[in-house]
């Protein structure tokens, strides 16, 4: 093993190595049990960022560690086509030339597209390589490839036939800016500055008016009522009565309606049917008449002269000033609401009528939800069922007609004839009603989530065959491993479409993880300049230290904060385990063979092995309930803290022994421990794991040539008793632990020995530590021990209290007092300074009413350890002066 660990030179060579050898390439086995994933699919605009490498991090641990557990392991990979952000970017594009997609036509433009995704859109999945994913790159999958949309015409046809699907006239989420329709779960809602409009509207009979308040003036030229809770007693006596919609020659009728809320603004409400979905309820309700007054393009149509033509938010200024001018504008207030905006461009959103095609999803939710109720899904954690039910409960028809070019053209076609509309999984050559061979299909694509809801179905070519024996092997799937923001977008609707289709959940665990953040809680975006790159942070620390960082904060369903101290952390442990690893590897040096048989020997020995036992069984029950930043902190922990920190110390001795026996021993002990560790660390961190298994494997006589990724976990050493093995080494780690911190308090060299007394407070730890005192000796720099039981302090000692001693240390021609206590009052001038400077920090109310709350923790905490560090320096320059 080289001296240092080049994680590029390592991460290049298995990423070929795993790629070539077909690794991770599934084929049925019938003796094997399958365990399926399939890839939430990137967009194909996507360039890897860091909810990509977490999202993958996971699902490739999931992967690696079934696969040891000797599952058949199958994670099939691909991209999705992406719809409207695809054609955005390219349209973006195109404009740079001076071009639009309706100068270039829908045939040429589709194959731009086609082309521009040929040349970047498998970008992002040279990118995973680099992260180490074990997906079967052979099932490499595209939502607009010949298997995948012949899925989609396939299940449009079906639910067409089954009178799911139907067209017609509803009030939509419509982007202005891409052009068309979006579903419910497309819209994204966010708070915004804004003012409530008091506006009165006059009694036609002239004897007064009411008033209502608004956030949308502009909408009020489409009002066809104004509604009222028939309970506000402030308004019985007006129901029936009519206004005069202001600006306009028209009237309209005040109605009664429980939907109105008495306690916003008036408790009147004016009712835009065309406009609003809670006025198109209270309208559907009512009988109402619908009147348009904002188009597609988000402009003033069919409405007074003066405003048509204008964009919302200019007739919105010109239509309050007319208010106020003609004396309708009472009171303008202050306000904040949220407001609806398009998922991909963040523009606001419009409400508008149009026709459109719908899904009728209400019995496949109800089934979805109870399989939800009934842990046919389960998931990970289980705090995310009730949101996800809750929204299957209340959802409405799926709109699923989308205003664009790029995508799946709707499989419907019209007969100019007049005949009814018809679906068709082929092109058809004449109209199925009439014979006419006129027949034209529609300009719509579907939405992108409905051939994304088909995923794990169409991934195993049900589109080609229903009854194919990869679909019936691999399917239901085992697991999903996904962000929450897409719960209700994609997820809820894989689980409908898999009930539909086949008559099963696609997946039994939803594992849902939260976002990444940075290290102040703050969402991640280019606007802020917080982005971190995890491409750059490869490059920096390497692929390794990315996942195992990603892993060790990804607590199931909450958001994760992270910065490069997290990385560089990760960096530090792959050094930790290389050299590790590489002290064991150059002790093999002229060993002939190592005990098959692992027997303890020592105390340390069966400590290490309980411990290893112990930590095997807790790391795995960690990975099989998806806690896997419990797995990885369990890793961290007795790598480095126990087998590192403990046992090879205690071990170096043997380890470089004359010996031969003693020698053989220890190293079969070190190797097992080592082999062990590697296997539970290598679904987090693949490459060490696996650079270091072959060196170890090329140290031994017999090798296997067997690769990591493929055995299975290693057998653990039952030891007897040991729990009390286990008690017995926790007393001696204390008893070191103690004299090490006594000697970096008070400043006695490291090179210095020192004897010790040993005050006995209880006979069974004195015993455990006789029995190990060569341990307690080296690890504590000990020269001699002694033994006594009720002695008061001596004169010129140092104290340190463990389980079952007091131990004294004679200071006596170890340290120069004078100069100790110099060190020390200079220290503690220094951390008095400290802690002025931060409790001044956090006496400054305009520093705290704008710092992130994290930071103020951090702050706080510092506060904390500088009052322990003065309280210590106290102690001990009150037992020096002494």
């Amino acid at each position: 093993m080289e001296k240092t660990y080049s994680p590029k030179e390592v991460e290049e060579k298995w990423s070929k190595f795993w790629i070539a050898n077909k690794t991770f390439s599934a084929r049925i086995d019938k003796n094997k049990k399958p365990f399926s994933i399939v890839i939430p699919p990137p967009n194909v605009t996507g360039v890897l960022h860091m909810g990509h490498a977490l999202n993958n991090t996971l699902q490739d641990i999931i992967i690696r560690f079934k696969k040891m557990q000797g599952f058949n392991t199958l994670w099939v990979p691909g991209t999705d086509h992406g719809g409207i952000a695809t054609q955005n970017v390219v349209e973006k594009l195109l404009k740079k030339e001076g071009k639009t997609k309706n100068s270039l036509g829908r045939e040429k433009f589709l194959e731009t597209m086609r082309q521009w995704r040929q040349e970047t859109g498998d970008s992002i999945l040279e990118q995973l390589k680099k992260l180490g994913c074990a997906l079967d790159w052979d099932r490499t999958a595209f939502t607009m490839d010949e298997s995948r949309s012949r899925a989609v015409r396939k299940a449009f046809v079906k639910l067409f036939e089954k009178n799911l699907i139907y067209r017609g006239k509803r009030l939509v989420n419509w982007c202005c800016n891409c052009g068309t329709a979006l579903s419910d779960s497309e819209v994204e809602y966010e708070s915004e500055s804004s003012n409530l409009w008091h506006i009165k509207y006059p009694f036609t009979d002239g004897n007064g008016y009411i008033t209502i308040a608004t956030t949308r003036p502009e909408t009020m030229l489409g009002d066809t009522a104004i509604a009222v809770n028939p309970r506000d007693e402030r308004y019985i006596d007006l129901i029936g009565k009519t206004v005069l919609l202001p600006l306009t020659d028209r009237k309209i009728k005040i109605i009664a309606d429980f939907a109105v809320d008495k306690s916003f603004g008036t408790g009147a409400l004016k009712v835009t049917p065309a406009h609003d979905s809670a006025d198109d309820a209270i309208a559907q309700r009512n009988n109402l008449q619908y009147i348009e007054v904002i188009n597609t393009e988000g402009k003033i149509f069919n409405s007074p002269e003066k405003y048509n033509g204008l964009k919302v938010l200019e007739a919105r200024k010109i239509i309050v000033e007319d208010l106020e001018k003609n004396g309708f504008l009472l009171e303008t207030e202050n306000y904040q609401h949220s407001v609806g905006r398009c998922y991909r461009c963040s523009s606001t959103i419009e409400p508008l009528m149009s026709s459109q095609w719908f899904l009728n999803v209400s019995e496949m939710s109800k089934r979805t939800a109870q399989a939800a109720e009934n842990n046919e899904t389960q998931f990970f954690p289980p705090s995310w069922k009730r949101p996800y039910t809750l929204w299957l409960e209340n959802i409405k028809d799926w709109c699923i007609s989308r205003q664009i070019w790029w995508g799946h053209r709707l499989p419907i076609y019209y007969c100019q004839k007049g005949c009814p509309p018809f679906a068709s999984l082929e092109e058809p050559s004449k109209c199925p009603h009439c014979g006419g061979m006129d027949i034209k299909q529609d300009e719509d694509v579907l939405d992108t989530w409905f051939s994304s809801a088909l995923w794990p179905i169409s991934v195993f070519n049900w589109g080609i065959d229903e009854e194919n024996e990869d679909l019936k092997y691999f399917y239901p799937t085992s697991t999903l491993a996904t962000g929450h923001e897409i719960l209700y977008l994609w997820v809820a609707r894989m689980v409908q479409f898999g009930f539909e289709f086949m008559q099963d959940v696609p997946y039994k665990h939803i594992f849902i993880h939260g976002i990444v953040r940075d290290k102040h809680g703050k969402k991640m975006s280019k606007t802020l300049g917080n982005v971190v790159d995890p491409l750059l942070m490869i490059e920096k620390f390497g692929a390794d230290a990315l996942r195992f960082a990603l892993a060790q904060s990804a607590a199931p369903g909450r958001d994760m904060q992270i910065s490069e101290d997290s990385f560089l952390s990760a960096r530090n442990f792959a050094n930790k385990i290389w050299n590790a690893s590489r002290f064991i590897i150059m002790n093999m040096e002229g060993l002939d063979k190592i005990d098959e048989d692992i027997k303890p020997v020592e105390m340390a020995d069966e400590w290490i092995l309980a411990e290893f036992e112990k930590t095997s069984r807790k790391i795995k029950s960690l990975y099989e309930s998806y806690d896997i930043d419990g797995a990885a902190r369990e890793n961290y922990d007795f790598f480095w803290n126990k087998f590192c920190d403990w046992y090879i110390e205690i071990s170096k001795a043997r380890a470089a022994s004359s010996d031969a026996k003693t020698k053989r021993q220890v190293l079969s002990i070190l190797i097992y421990i080592l082999k062990g560790s590697l296997q539970l660390l290598h679904p987090i961190m693949p490459f060490i794991s696996s650079e270091i298994w072959q060196a170890l494997d090329g140290a031994l006589k017999n090798k296997s040539g067997e690769i990591i990724s493929k055995t299975s976990f290693i057998e653990n050493v039952k030891i007897k008793n040991a729990d009390e093995v286990l008690g017995k080494m926790l007393s001696i780690q204390n008893i070191i632990a103690a004299i090490r911190a006594l000697r970096s308090e008070i400043n006695i060299p490291l090179a210095s020995n020192i004897n010790v007394v040993f005050n006995v407070l209880d006979e069974k730890k004195r015993n455990a530590a006789s029995e190990s005192e060569s341990y307690i000796k080296r690890l504590a720099k000990i020269e001699k021990i002694e033994y006594a039981k009720d002695i008061k302090r001596p004169k010129n000692c140092a104290v340190a209290l463990t389980e079952g001693f007091e131990i004294f240390v004679p200071l006596e021609g170890l340290i120069d007092i004078d100069k100790e206590k110099a060190r020390l009052q200079k220290e503690r001038e220094k951390i008095s300074l400290e802690l002025q400077r931060t409790e001044s920090k956090l006496k400054d109310e305009n520093f705290i009413s704008k710092a992130p709350e994290a930071e103020i923790e951090k702050i706080k905490e510092r506060l904390f350890q500088a009052r322990l560090k003065v309280n210590k320096i106290d102690e001990n320059l009150a037992y020096i002066s002494e």
